[in-house]
């Protein structure tokens, strides 16, 4: 299972928020080049990087901050957070994004997010699915929409998505563990029974200890994101590293 700490970017800072929202910002650290170098340095080899002013916007704006992450470190980076229209991911590859990450534009424009799979290659684009009690939040988590989870899901594994990050809205930023029951609900209802590639499902929101990692792992999540647990030193870039070199 791949680890991938998160940096969250408002106003060019890492702050993690508590359930998106922006009035429970903490300031981590206003250097994000700073905190990707010590991911590196302890052998992490990918980040998930959110736009939060991005998500506000409904534009991209922290591309520099990509850029600066993506050109001094050799973190493969997935990139989130206001990407609306084909300039913006025009932008985020350019300024060196490995992934983007498409949530709102998956619901509120199916159609644009259908032709980026087809123009970049399902390898490239990863589906963001941020959820409320089994229904798929969009705009910064500050919306519901009318789209329930499973249905959500299944719809882009049949236009050929491989990548899926789930979020529980409820548990990001709590420290109260993962959403456990929802990803093995994914996993049991959402196969590929006609297709070589499998869905990889990548869990998010309320990693607060290390143990429950490996059990993300057994249940067959292929990536999990870690933020708020790293920055509050409930989990240890050591332990992490540890995790890494014992798992190749």
């Amino acid at each position: 299972m791949r680890i991938i700490p998160a940096i969250d970017i408002l106003e060019g800072k890492c702050v993690r928020l508590r359930k998106g929202d922006y009035n429970t910002q903490k300031i981590y650290n206003e250097n994000p080049l700073e905190v990707a170098k010590q991911f590196e340095a302890h052998g992490i080899q990918y980040l998930h990087l959110v736009d939060l002013d991005g998500a506000k916007s409904q534009h991209i704006v922290n591309y520099k901050v990509l850029e600066q992450i993506a050109s001094k470190t050799t973190l493969k980076i997935d990139f989130g957070g206001g990407l609306k229209s084909d300039e913006d991911l025009k932008i985020a590859f350019a300024s060196g994004a490995h992934q983007i990450t498409g949530g709102s534009i998956a619901v509120k424009n199916p159609e644009v997010f259908k032709n980026w799979i087809a123009t970049y290659g399902p390898e490239k684009i990863i589906l963001g699915a941020d959820v409320k009690e089994e229904r798929i939040a969009v705009s910064g988590w500050q919306e519901e929409s009318d789209e329930a989870l499973l249905p959500f899901v299944q719809k882009y594994l049949k236009e050929g998505i491989q990548y899926i990050i789930c979020t529980d809205i409820g548990s990001d930023g709590m420290l109260q563990g993962p959403a456990f029951s929802l990803y093995a609900k994914i996993l049991k209802n959402c196969d590929r029974p006609h297709s070589e590639t499998e869905m990889r499902l990548i869990a998010s929101g309320g990693i607060s200890t290390f143990s429950e990692l490996p059990k993300l792992a057994t249940m067959g999540c292929e990536g999990v994101i870690i933020g708020k647990a790293i920055y509050e030193q409930k989990i240890s870039l050591k332990q992490l590293e540890n995790y890494i070199v014992d798992a190749n």
